[in-house]
């Protein structure tokens, strides 16, 4: 079984099958396509939006409604394929996701997901994992920048993290040797690298960004975190106008908390990105205000919450939604709807600039329904 999981992570995968990604933004808000081929889209306003959506766990099914009634109080006409997680482990996908709502993504090349909670140290495969691994979401695209009129420690953050997504330490390559000693192997190959790292160039280039930091810890993983920064290398000399830098990941957690600033884009293996993307939403106010959204082969777009789902609150109208609203805003630009993304985005902000609604963890008393209906309020 191990061997069968490493050569399906070894395996070949093509540089053209770099998607194309956006920004939450809206002043910097651009359609980002691979070097090797232009996205193009048919969607309009008034076209009937094909999409995926899981709802998840926990609170995922209320913030799922969140943004159902947002959208639709904004005009964006969307057929949701719904597909819930399930209470048996489908043999096709070793988990509770079946093999239907993995095809619904493919054919759909769209989707929305909400939370979803994996056992820890037992039980089923982790469901984002499989998402992550059958669909090939290979970068995940999470911008943290400060909202206005909400005060965090930190002013006018702006930055981007970029999440190799399907292998490293999540290789999910583990046995035990004797007992009392387990190896889990980190797989690190040029083929994800190097994709990675020209969508993370060519994401700046496209957006205006000056600077990408490859974040690595290679002075003691030489060689998978050496061949990452090798790849990074050649990938950064076909872009000269931008300018590359290498930091360590300690070191990079210690320069984003004394001053954000320092940083624009940054790319990183699979466990590093899993952290430092948690340590830029904390700059930004947590995790129930930040989006996030995995690029897969063949153009797929799976926008999603990466918050917990909150189970201790789960059923009592308290999650805050905006995290995956602004998720939600983020695969509107996929579709180059970027006037109902920018509408939606600029009530969301309005919403929680005016103070007068805010959930609980954003230092309020509103509940989730009050605050969805002030955003569509303010629509």
């Amino acid at each position: 079984m191990a061997s069968q999981i490493l050569r399906k992570a070894l395996r070949n995968r093509s540089l053209e099958q770099i998607s194309s990604t956006f920004f939450t933004n809206p002043s910097t808000a651009r359609v980002l396509s691979s070097p090797n081929r232009t996205f193009s889209s048919d969607v309009s306003p008034s076209s009937p939006i094909k999409a995926t959506l899981f709802p998840g766990d926990g609170i995922g099914p209320e913030i799922a409604e969140s943004v159902k009634k947002v959208l639709t109080t904004a005009d964006v006409s969307i057929d949701w394929d719904e597909h819930f997680v399930g209470d048996k482990v489908d043999p096709r996908t070793q988990s509770f996701l079946t093999w239907e709502s993995l095809e619904s993504v493919r054919r759909n090349g769209v989707g929305l997901k909400g939370p979803m909670a994996t056992p820890i140290g037992k039980g089923h495969r982790s469901l984002n994992l499989t998402l992550r691994k059958e669909l090939g979401l290979y970068a995940n695209v999470r911008p943290c920048y400060s909202l206005p009129g909400y005060k965090t420690r930190y002013d006018d953050v702006d930055l981007v993290t970029i999440r190799e997504n399907t292998e490293g330490e999540y290789s999910g390559l583990e046995h035990q040797v004797v007992r009392g000693v387990v190896e889990s192997l980190k797989i690190i190959t040029r083929q994800a690298s190097l994709r990675v790292a020209e969508y993370a160039f060519h994401y700046a280039k496209t957006h205006g960004r000056q600077r990408v930091s490859a974040i690595h810890k290679a002075n003691i993983m030489r060689k998978t975190d050496g061949l990452f920064l090798k790849c990074c290398r050649e990938v950064a000399e076909k872009y000269p106008e931008i300018t590359y830098e290498e930091v360590i990941i300690d070191n990079c957690c210690m320069m984003l908390v004394k001053n954000p600033a320092l940083f624009d884009v940054l790319v990183m293996p699979n466990l590093y990105g899993d952290i430092i993307s948690d340590l830029c939403a904390g700059l930004v106010g947590g995790l129930g205000l930040t989006p996030s959204c995995n690029i897969g082969e063949g153009g797929i777009c799976l926008a999603e919450a990466v918050h917990g789902s909150a189970p201790d609150i789960a059923g009592k109208n308290m999650a805050n939604p905006t995290a995956l609203l602004l998720s939600a805003v983020m695969m509107l630009r996929h579709l180059k709807l970027n006037d109902k993304a920018d509408q939606i985005h600029g009530a969301i902000i309005k919403t929680i600039a005016d103070g007068k609604y805010r959930t609980a963890d954003l230092g309020g008393s509103s509940s989730t329904t009050d605050f969805t209906k002030a955003i569509c309020d303010n629509l």
